[in-house]
């Protein structure tokens, strides 16, 4: 990170805050055109909250601030659009979406096509959109930083996919082939549809999660994250998953 800047109104998104001293919080944000930064706000808490309680999560807003070797410093907020709130059944999507940011992007480092998917995958949900939604996202963040998945060839031969074939996939790898039965087998029309990003059938949805999942394991070294911890005991109780 370079000397000190004072940036104006720039679209970002809060990912996650947590209380400091008595009257702040310490923000995540996502900043279109800065990366994941921290930011310090400071009189957001109490009875009459600086910036009017605009510092909300999944809305778009503009924010100024001053850039920092490790932190920030907010100077102002304001709302960037007139969008509806996450439906209900949407809020842990909209965390989990959150949390994939803050455990696989860098600080300071600027990502304006994963901001573009992110804003693109809130307003599916918004739209009542879930499932397809967060495998396209996981996908396309895969991609952004790195990791992304060979969805065209058999990782040990190089032969094309087949969409009539059976494959397992394999993290350190990628995909081989699978036979009837496996209980990890994904279709390969389903790793078709995963790569045309679009995602329709019940097969191919369960088979893009099962690919994407260990994918993500394997960028994250095996720790699971909070929200599927939690989204994992909603399901338990009826609910959805991610």
């Amino acid at each position: 990170m370079g000397h000190p800047r004072r940036i104006l109104l720039a679209p970002g998104y809060i990912l996650h805050h947590r209380p400091f001293r008595d009257t702040s919080r310490i923000l995540e944000v996502l900043v279109r055109d800065h990366g994941r930064l921290t930011l310090f706000a400071r009189g957001v808490r109490g009875p009459k909250p600086r910036f009017g309680g605009v510092l909300q999560p999944f809305d778009l807003l503009l924010l100024s601030f001053h850039t920092g070797r490790e932190a920030g410093q907010l100077t102002a907020a304001e709302s960037a659009e007139s969008a509806p709130a996450l439906p209900a059944g949407s809020l842990m999507a909209g965390f989990y979406l959150n949390e994939l940011l803050l455990k696989l992007t860098a600080r300071h480092d600027p990502v304006p096509e994963v901001f573009e998917d992110y804003r693109r995958a809130l307003g599916g949900l918004r739209g009542g959109g879930v499932e397809g939604v967060l495998r396209v996202f996981e996908k396309r963040l895969l991609e952004a930083v790195g990791y992304g998945v060979d969805l065209t060839a058999e990782a040990r031969t190089g032969k094309a996919i087949e969409a009539e074939g059976l494959y397992r996939f394999k993290a350190s790898e990628g995909l081989i082939p699978a036979r009837e039965g496996d209980a990890d087998a994904v279709a390969g029309s389903s790793l078709f549809a995963l790569a045309r990003e679009e995602l329709r059938e019940k097969r191919e949805l369960e088979d893009a999660r099962r690919v994407l999942k260990a994918a993500l394991a394997e960028r994250l070294e095996g720790k699971e994250l909070t929200t599927r911890k939690v989204a994992r005991a909603v399901a338990s109780r009826g609910g959805s998953r991610t």
